[in-house]
């Protein structure tokens, strides 16, 4: 599978998200022989929980199997990552983030840069763009039921 096929799956996952009510973002957590660790989607609502972001829940499922790092992992995710995220990431190892869409919030990139910060023990390589249409398209979705 290539990086179009991992971020559809993720995409699937942000509709399911979309589904309860939650911002759509989803995630695929995916390790360097192509196995799938992880898909989940963002649950803060449900969970009533301000850390059940999509990739956290990934991070957390893939550790418990796996243990703390997930060295030659890569994580697709339908938007930028936020400091938490970002943060959790870099603990974890993770070696590459392919994202959808920038977040004015993110941290890969837009707003800060927390996993290619110098300051930092680990550096994650970072591809951007990947099914940007698909994913904003979800979030508009999302916004406009809103209002």
């Amino acid at each position: 599978m290539n990086n179009k096929n991992y971020m559809e799956i993720a995409l699937e996952q942000a509709q399911f998200a979309l589904r309860k009510n939650e911002i759509p973002v989803g995630a695929v957590l995916v390790a360097e022989d192509g196995f799938i660790i992880a898909k989940t989607h963002n649950l803060v609502n449900t969970l009533s929980d301000p850390t059940a972001h999509a990739e956290i829940l990934a991070i957390k499922q893939a550790s418990k199997i796996y243990g703390l790092r997930l060295t030659g992992t890569s994580l697709y995710v339908t938007m930028e990552p936020c400091p938490m995220c970002a943060g959790a990431m870099v603990l974890a190892r993770i070696h590459r983030l392919i994202y959808a869409m920038p977040s004015p919030y993110g941290a890969a990139e837009s707003l800060f840069n927390v996993t290619n910060n110098a300051l930092l023990n680990h550096r994650i390589e970072v591809t951007a763009g990947c099914l940007e249409e698909s994913a904003r398209d979800m979030m508009k979705q999302f916004f406009n039921l809103k209002r």
